[in-house]
């Protein structure tokens, strides 16, 4: 299956290169069609992607069957039973989900020294938020241009519910020392090491 460029898998780099600092157990929360856990898989241990959308699942397993050290559930994150990874990333995936029972779910799930890294959109619920994306999108055009961008991969998409502003104030309860910035393609990058005790 060929690889494609759109306003989530750009931001697939900072993740290979933040799992590839751990080489151990990858979660990818709402896998898709498994591109992402294909890219995870040669600087990992193990990469387990999960979703819930039975035709994402079977995309996945399609293009992950030659890949060993990758299995694929077709699971919801909340559903998912207990176990322990190094790496836990969301990409365009958290929005789907109840943000605080997601997070404190994450922060359990995640062995000590363990990164949670989202690739988050939010809703825009402040003139700043406006202002934001106003700026941003003659960037966005162009690398969108450039990269030849492929919107539609045929995935199950949602309108974000929470203004960036909540984001911040929900994650900073649940994860003192979270960082969350904002970043090009109307995403925001969360970042999270859990502490050793």
């Amino acid at each position: 299956m060929a690889d494609y460029w759109n306003h989530n898998t750009a931001y697939h780099p900072w993740l290979v290169s933040l799992a590839a600092t751990h080489h151990g157990d990858v979660l990818d929360v709402g896998c898709g069609d498994g591109l992402l856990a294909q890219r995870l898989a040669p600087v990992s241990r193990t990469v387990v992607g999960i979703d819930t959308d039975p035709a994402a699942t079977h995309r996945a397993r399609a293009r992950l069957a030659a890949v060993d050290n990758v299995s694929v559930v077709e699971a919801g994150f909340a559903d998912y039973p207990p176990a322990q990874f190094d790496v836990i990333t969301f990409v365009a995936s958290l929005h789907h989900l109840d943000l605080r029972a997601s997070l404190v779910q994450a922060r359990a799930m995640l062995r000590p020294h363990g990164e949670l890294a989202v690739v988050g959109l939010s809703a825009n619920t402040t003139v700043r938020d406006w202002l934001w994306s106003g700026a941003c999108l003659p960037a966005v055009r162009v690398g969108s241009w450039l990269h030849r961008e492929r919107r539609d991969v045929g995935l199950v998409v949602a309108e974000p519910r929470h203004g960036l502003d909540e984001i911040r104030r929900t994650a900073g309860e649940v994860l003192p020392g979270v960082t969350i910035r904002r970043a090009l393609y109307y995403r925001y990058l969360m970042r999270w090491r859990k502490p050793a005790a």
